[in-house]
């Protein structure tokens, strides 16, 4: 017990800083269905080194997750959601089991390229095929395999969930979902990895609060704006994040 109270002390500071971080970027994903994991993750790199930065950030995307499925649950479509879960499930296995030894920064550049790509092709043909609830399933796959290596793939699902014709809440929900499959996988390989230290679960614990809190508030401004105005925050979200991964941070 000698030892505890210096340690928390020295780890308080990362804590404030990781809640203030962690409620702005709940606050962020409640708006725009996304974005909260891309932009933790450096902050949280910068605090905890990477390899611990992805299980917290896993453990706060749980809290994050689940209080978007509770505050749309009546606008979620279980079909997609369920393809995806096929997918998902078994290549978050695989990307957690890879985490302690895969080239990280190249993946990362890749799914920079891709996010911003997506951007221009929506806007060279803004009325895009909707995609068969079937293609889900490797929707899933993809994303489970880049969101274990990499900490959060949202913005990737996104534009997949928006060509269904889902917006605001059914969007939302939807996506949120879909992400807490991989995120409960996730978390039961890193455990079987070891990468689930004690400090990690104080962190993925103490940072609750701060990201049901931002979910809550971001709840609330959703449901004042426009569809159009909706889809336009998800598009500036995914260039944001393509520029991140591009630049590696």
């Amino acid at each position: 017990m000698s030892t505890l109270g210096p340690v928390l002390v020295d780890l308080l500071p990362k804590l404030l800083v990781a809640s203030v971080a962690a409620f702005a970027l709940a606050l962020l994903s409640a708006v725009a269905g996304f974005g909260g994991g891309v932009l933790l993750l450096p902050v949280f790199t910068a605090l905890f080194g990477l390899r611990a930065a992805i299980p917290i950030l896993t453990l706060t995307q749980l809290s994050s997750n689940g209080s978007r499925i509770w505050f749309n649950r009546s606008e979620l479509r279980w079909s997609p959601i369920g393809w995806f879960a096929l997918g998902a499930i078994p290549c978050a296995v695989v990307g957690g089991l890879l985490l302690a030894h895969a080239p990280l920064s190249p993946l990362k550049r890749l799914l920079g390229a891709f996010l911003i790509a997506v951007v221009i092709w929506r806007r060279l043909r803004p009325e895009p095929r909707k995609p068969p609830e079937p293609a889900f399933g490797a929707v899933g796959a993809v994303s489970g395999l880049g969101s274990a290596l990499l900490g959060s793939v949202g913005p990737l699902t996104a534009p997949f969930f928006l060509a269904l014709g889902l917006t605001r809440g059914a969007y939302i929900g939807t996506a949120a979902a879909s992400a807490l499959t991989m995120h409960f996988t996730k978390i039961a390989t890193y455990g079987a990895g070891e990468l689930l230290t004690a400090q990690v679960l104080l962190f993925g614990i103490a940072l609750t609060p701060a990201s049901l809190l931002g979910t809550w508030a971001g709840k609330k401004i959703v449901g004042c704006i426009s569809d159009h105005l909706f889809v336009l925050l998800v598009e500036i979200g995914l260039i944001v994040a393509g520029v991140i991964f591009l630049l590696g941070l």
